[in-house]
């Protein structure tokens, strides 16, 4: 077949694909591809974009098959990879026909040209993460529920599962599930997105009141009604709103009251809400309880601490998309000694990876080792072994330390546990909250109740000095 066969056929192909491929992705995907060739069945396809080849191998790979078995026969198949040159050259040609189209030759190139910008102007209006995509979420037996939960909004959004409302610890991949969700609705629809998280909503709703300094020396506030209009209008106009971190909002009476009104308008106009928090709803003490049941009443999810094999793969993954390579027994040294959480996992790669370029080494078990210096951690005290003498005295789980649950038995263990944490590690307030997935105030308190109770309580003093004994044994 010569190349204007070739061509000719691509054609007929595009002609099928733009039936059943979205137009902002078909002009932004496909029409850049070129037909080069077409051998022993194969229909050779090149393109100027290396995104585009993720994207349409990942999301369309389907479609295209289909397509080309209509036109070229059922035994045809093709191939689609990234060519340097013809992207050189499709870049000149871009910039020529952009000067024709900036002196004003065509209307109709100019929205051409509008369209196949969309996509990117529609992801960075979005406020999403071009690297946080479903096809890179390593998903195990502790994210698997939430994973297809979040998928199944992302291809019928404010269809089934509205709100959803993914909850977990820190760094176990809710915002990862939040931001793909985004990136799926805007490479397969023409829907509006916008991801925010619940601190950067406060401040930019703070910014619509001006204070006014009174006769008295107190201040009052005064709304701008036209900067808030603006505010909400940005929020509201959206058909799938991500909102991260949703537990900041605890306390802030009027916060809480005008994005109760944000959320009532979105979800009465039948668009998709997705929240993501670092506990389920009914475990936000101060949330106003309009919101908690209208966030119960969608599909709450919960992420926990992925197992083994997961943390295995997910430190492979990272790997691959830093392009560092290094040995099996690596990988699984690191899976092995980090099980908190992925950010924990990705950071001691990072620590071996520059310790090997610094070093100008191959990263390999010694350095995996010299690196982490794992085995004269071992012999440190943490909050993690704190938490585990406590829960093996007291006779609850560290889980149960690090949950909600406000019975007796498990308060009185966790404040133990918070204050030698203060005590005898030298914790800060915000550290050891963090670790028991509490605010600081919590954790000030806590200090503080047992060091009262030591004063009057013997039986909370030998408690507590027999755990700080048995550290030290």
């Amino acid at each position: 077949m010569d190349i204007l066969e070739v061509k000719e056929l691509w054609g007929k192909i595009k002609s099928e694909l733009s039936l059943t491929i979205p137009e902002h992705v078909f002009d932004m995907w496909v029409n850049p591809l070129e037909a080069v060739d077409y051998e022993n069945d194969t229909l050779v396809l090149i393109s100027p974009h290396l995104m585009s080849i993720d994207i349409l191998k990942k999301n369309w790979t389907s479609q295209i098959k289909d397509a080309v078995k209509k036109i070229a026969g059922e035994n045809a198949s093709y191939s689609l990879n990234y060519d340097g040159e013809y992207a050189q050259k499709y870049i000149s040609e871009k910039k020529r026909t952009l000067t024709k189209i900036k002196a004003g030759q065509t209307e109709e190139d100019i929205k051409k040209e509008e369209v196949k910008k969309s996509l990117a102007q529609m992801q960075s209006e979005a406020n999403l993460n071009l690297n946080l995509k479903f096809e890179n979420f390593v998903v195990g037996e502790n994210s698997s529920f939430a994973y297809n939960a979040a998928y199944s909004v992302a291809n019928n959004p404010a269809k089934k599962f509205n709100p959803l409302f993914i909850y977990g610890a820190s760094g176990l991949g809710k915002t990862h599930l939040l931001q793909a969700i985004g990136h799926h609705i805007l490479f397969n629809t023409k829907l509006k997105v916008r991801y925010i998280r619940m601190e950067e909503y406060f401040n930019e709703w703070i910014k619509c009141f001006q204070y006014n300094e009174l006769p008295n020396g107190k201040r009052k506030s005064v709304c701008n009604n036209v900067q808030m209009r603006r505010f909400h209008q940005k929020i509201q106009n959206v058909d799938v709103l991500l909102m991260d971190d949703i537990q900041f909002i605890e306390s802030k009476m009027q916060t809480m009251e005008d994005f109760f009104s944000t959320f009532e308008a979105l979800y009465t106009n039948n668009k998709q809400i997705v929240i993501a928090s670092d506990r389920q709803p009914g475990d936000i003490p101060k949330l106003d309880n309009r919101l908690k049941t209208r966030f119960e009443m969608g599909l709450v999810v919960e992420i926990t601490p992925p197992e083994y094999e997961t943390r295995l793969e997910i430190v492979k993954e990272y790997a691959k998309q830093i392009e560092q390579q290094a040995p099996e027994e690596v990988f699984e040294y690191i899976a092995q000694n980090f099980k908190t959480n992925v950010r924990e996992l990705k950071g001691a790669f990072n620590k071996v990876s520059a310790y090997s370029e610094f070093s100008n080494s191959k990263i390999t078990m010694e350095t995996a080792q010299k690196a982490l210096k794992l085995e004269i951690k071992k012999h440190e005290l943490t909050a993690q072994v704190v938490a585990e003498k406590v829960s093996q005295y007291c006779d609850v789980t560290v889980k149960d330390l690090k949950s909600s649950a406000r019975n007796q038995k498990v308060s009185k263990a966790r404040q133990i546990a918070v204050y030698i944490c203060r005590e005898v590690l030298n914790m800060s307030y915000e550290s050891i909250g963090e670790y028991f997935d509490k605010k600081h105030t919590t954790v000030m308190y806590a200090c503080t109740s047992i060091t009262e109770k030591i004063s009057n309580d013997e039986d909370i003093k030998q408690t507590v000095e027999n755990i700080i004994q048995s550290l030290k044994d």
